[in-house]
């Protein structure tokens, strides 16, 4: 039996870890979306954004955004640098018993949840310079937009206009520190229920990348 992960953070037990950090990076990286979490004196601040990775061999990996200068995030940073975590939610998706052959063999079957998941812990920065942040946003445009038949240029916009949308914003740079990974994805079953789990997924419209990862995971 795998015992769990007993340090601060995410439960996870050994045949769900993702040890490998040049994977990790590739998951965090292709993503490109997270929710930073901080912790304040009656709760939590939660921001989802997108992020332009930095990882590399040169030092700890380095996410980069923006947020509004409105959002409550910017006032409990406002006093300097705070631990902060940062969720990735690679893919996820419901598991039906139903598409297990051993359901039909002996019944002793449940419904899950399948996903790729990796925590960041590490600490958080705002970073309010102009040039700094109009270089973040137009990484993230130049990234989602690359695949768009006609892509859209951050100097398509009229240049008062954009200097009015960059001063509405403040960058943040999330330094990593530590980081989990869990990736559930029917490694405890028999192959034969992988397998009814990848099909059953392709039959469903929300199923493909659930499936296509269960499917990169058995090959490895």
């Amino acid at each position: 039996m795998c015992a769990a992960v007993q340090t601060a953070g995410m439960y996870r037990v050994g045949a769900f870890h993702l040890d490998d950090p040049a994977e990790v990076a590739t998951l965090v990286t292709d993503r490109g979306f997270g929710t930073v979490v901080v912790s304040i004196a009656d709760g939590f601040e939660a921001s989802p954004l997108p992020w332009v990775v930095d990882a590399d061999d040169r030092g700890p990996m380095s996410l980069r955004g923006h947020v509004a200068r409105g959002n409550p995030l910017t006032r409990s940073l406002a006093a300097g640098d705070r631990p902060a975590l940062v969720i990735v939610d690679v893919v996820d998706g419901y598991v039906s018993p139903s598409w297990y052959p051993s359901k039909l063999e002996h019944g002793r079957v449940v419904p899950t949840w399948n996903y790729i998941t990796v925590h960041l812990h590490g600490t958080l920065r705002l970073v309010d310079d102009p040039t700094w942040v109009r270089a973040v946003v137009q990484q993230l445009t130049e990234r989602h937009e690359a695949a768009m038949p006609r892509p859209w240029s951050v100097d398509d916009a009229p240049a008062d206009h954009l200097d009015r949308m960059l001063s509405a914003i403040v960058g943040c740079e999330f330094t990593v520190g530590r980081i989990e990974a869990k990736i559930k994805l029917s490694q405890n079953r028999p192959v034969d229920d992988v397998d009814g789990v990848i099909a059953g997924l392709h039959e469903r419209a929300d199923g493909t990348a659930l499936a296509a990862a269960m499917e990169r995971n058995r090959s490895r």
